[in-house]
């Protein structure tokens, strides 16, 4: 039998693997287009019961019914959102494994945790920004402020011994409280608690002047007396508290501060499953009965495309590692 010749034979290799390689093409594609068909996997990277969790199983329920699959809510916390977070970054990208986000484990903790196991903008799909939970700066009743400026004037005469208590250190509670030092100068000592309650609970004591918290956590204690609210921390007025400034009003500018949750999955997602994971959870965030439970734990919907979150996310990442460096600011 006479031999192929060289040319010829290069040529059946290439047609031969080219024949091999096209099954594969129609297999991923039938592979994504039969997705999802089993549960998708939502970890949460803090404990059940925060505020996180709440609003996460506020949100699935939802996006369950228009992806026709269950997402199954599992809290995998530790270090501050990072053992969750890790472990959705490296799953692989298959529509399968999502992560809910918050400021703490997908901002803050880029600047503030020396040696974080992932890259947030590297190995990470950002899908959408879907709540903000902005907060009230308040004071106890023992601070004469009856407004920011007023709060500033009074803590610039304390010599330094003017305190403010946050949640811990890298919570957005933490964070406001050392911008506003930042952008005014005034010097206040930070005072870090395990929980939120026990911040609370000394401002209303007066063992500490201010904090930044969560607008409906201490609604009620400014509407008993036992708090004052002083400013909103972030850039417009909110709906709860529509006669309390904004920090930006009062002549303290630029500033924005709100804790935010996001919808996370792995680094790689295909483009047809990211479309469709965030056109399933902007129908939630746009079910009416879904955004009044929302705004019953102080949540304002977002909803924001990956097109405009991903800039969006860089954006807040380098503005708090501005704040940490100038801050000295270590983790616990």
């Amino acid at each position: 039998m006479p031999r192929m010749p060289i040319a010829s034979r290069r040529h059946f290799l290439s047609a031969a693997a080219a024949g091999l390689a096209l099954p594969a093409l129609p297999r991923a594609a039938s592979a994504q287009g039969n997705w999802p068909d089993r549960p998708i996997r939502v970890i949460v990277p803090f404990g059940a019961g925060t505020s996180t969790d709440i609003m996460t199983r506020l949100v699935t329920p939802r996006m369950s019914q228009e992806l026709g699959q269950p997402l199954v809510i599992e809290n995998r916390a530790g270090a501050g959102g990072i053992v969750g977070s890790e472990a959705v970054a490296k799953s692989p990208p298959d529509g399968y494994n999502l992560c809910m986000g918050s400021i703490a484990s997908h901002s803050v903790n880029a600047s503030l945790m020396p040696r974080l196991p992932y890259d947030v903008l590297r190995d990470f799909t950002p899908v959408s920004l879907v709540t903000n939970a902005p907060n009230l700066l308040v004071v106890g009743p023992q601070v004469p402020a009856r407004n920011l400026q007023e709060f500033l004037a009074w803590a610039r005469e304390q010599g330094g011994k003017a305190s403010y208590a946050s949640a811990g250190n890298g919570t957005s509670s933490h964070l406001a409280g050392e911008l506003l030092k930042q952008k005014t100068g005034i010097p206040m000592e930070h005072v870090p608690y395990r929980s939120g309650a026990q911040a609370l609970t000394d401002v209303i004591s007066g063992q500490v002047a201010m904090t930044v918290y969560q607008v409906t956590a201490v609604l009620p204690f400014v509407r008993e007396g036992k708090m004052r609210a002083l400013a909103t921390t972030s850039a417009q007025r909110l709906e709860w508290t529509p006669d309390v400034p904004t920090v930006e009003e009062q002549g303290v500018a630029p500033f924005d501060v709100a804790a935010w949750h996001g919808l996370f999955a792995p680094a790689g997602l295909p483009a047809p499953m990211l479309e469709r994971i965030y056109a399933a959870l902007k129908v939630a965030l746009n079910d009416a009965d879904l955004r009044g439970k929302l705004n019953e734990q102080g949540l304002v919907p977002v909803g924001m495309p990956p097109a405009e979150f991903r800039p969006w996310l860089e954006a807040d990442i380098a503005k708090w590692r501005e704040v940490v460096r100038a801050g000295n600011i270590k983790p616990d």
